[in-house]
């Protein structure tokens, strides 16, 4: 067993901080950014009625006061009703100034809907008007590599589902990496006009392992919860008495007509676990450790474990800045 596991139980516990504390903190360097760094006056955050955005728009509320903090709800044709009442209730409960912009008309001009649905044909043909569907992982867990399948639905409700062929889903998921995208374009048009910052709200998992649109929902000014572990993030929510309909909301990708929570589409397992998982594989753990805090058999911590990686392999693109050529030689003339 580690020496740090050995002196600290591998559990829950080790996620545990003072929120008051570490708000504090993150106010503090909000401000410091803003002003120092970014020069601007003040926040813009697209909230989505998840835990995330809630967070990070309460922090910038403390950081600068509500009246510098600009909210954006930025639904589209799939989106849940149950995420944009909460994102309602989260800008009237802090007190924050909000539009709401229906980007499904920008998604219908650029083909996200025509396109997804073109590839989904290839796959299940029946599929059409009033049919709903969403994408989940599944392999690598029981030992073999992550591969996708498609669930749809008809309009009565039956449910079917097919592997999905990489063309396919490379295709789906491009198309559906337009919705990021866009609300991205309108959180920094609200930003330039107001003069503002904007936040991006990926918690720790999110960041470290690539969940995230690169040029969409990754692209931001500054991200303040980006060093705590989801589970931190439902403390801090708490913490900051964020109603009770937001600190208990279940996360999901709020990308897919059908009901989709983010273990069925990226990660191996549910948030919670996850953050154990990533925790130990930060901290040396091995995968008997992980395995007996998770009551999972060995050999599947250790698949988390790889799973960890591989995604971590993945996430360095989506982490990159644009090449340039400024730190090579020019070549001479002759």
């Amino acid at each position: 067993m580690s020496a740090l596991v050995a002196a600290t139980a591998l559990g829950p516990a080790v996620l545990e901080i003072d929120c008051t504390a570490e708000a504090e903190r993150i106010a503090a360097w909000m401000r410091s950014a803003l002003v120092n760094d970014l020069h601007r006056r003040g926040f813009v955050v697209a909230v989505s009625g998840g835990i995330d955005s809630s967070v990070c728009a309460a922090l910038a509320v403390r950081a600068v006061g509500a009246g510098k903090v600009h909210a954006l709800l930025l639904p589209e044709r799939d989106s849940s009703e149950a995420s944009s009442l909460r994102g309602r209730l989260l800008a009237e409960h802090l007190g924050i100034p909000y539009e709401v912009h229906d980007i499904a008309p920008a998604l219908e001009a650029l083909g996200c809907y025509r396109r997804r649905d073109e590839a989904i044909r290839r796959v299940v043909p029946a599929y059409g008007a009033g049919w709903k569907n969403k994408i989940v992982i599944a392999g690598g867990l029981a030992g073999g590599i992550n591969y996708f399948k498609l669930v749809v639905a008809d309009p009565e409700g039956r449910t079917q589902e097919a592997r999905l062929p990489l063309r396919e889903y490379l295709e789906v998921v491009a198309a559906t990496n337009f919705k990021q995208r866009v609300r991205k374009n309108l959180d920094y048009f609200h930003a330039d006009r107001l003069n503002y910052a904007v936040i991006g709200t990926p918690n720790r998992l999110e960041y470290d392992q690539g969940f995230f649109v690169k040029g969409g929902d990754g692209l931001a000014d500054l991200k303040p919860i980006a060093h705590l572990y989801k589970t931190q993030v439902y403390a801090m929510a708490r913490a900051l008495a964020l109603p009770s309909e937001i600190c208990g909301a279940a996360p999901t990708t709020d990308t897919y007509s059908l009901p989709h929570g983010q273990d069925e589409f990226f990660f191996a397992l549910p948030y919670a676990q996850m953050d154990l998982a990533l925790w130990a594989a930060e901290h040396g753990c091995s995968a008997q450790e992980l395995g007996i805090a998770l009551g999972i058999a060995p050999e599947v911590a250790g698949r988390v474990f790889a799973d960890i990686a591989a995604k971590r392999r993945t996430a360095r693109y989506l982490h990159a800045p644009a090449s340039t050529m400024l730190a090579a030689p020019v070549a001479a003339a002759t």
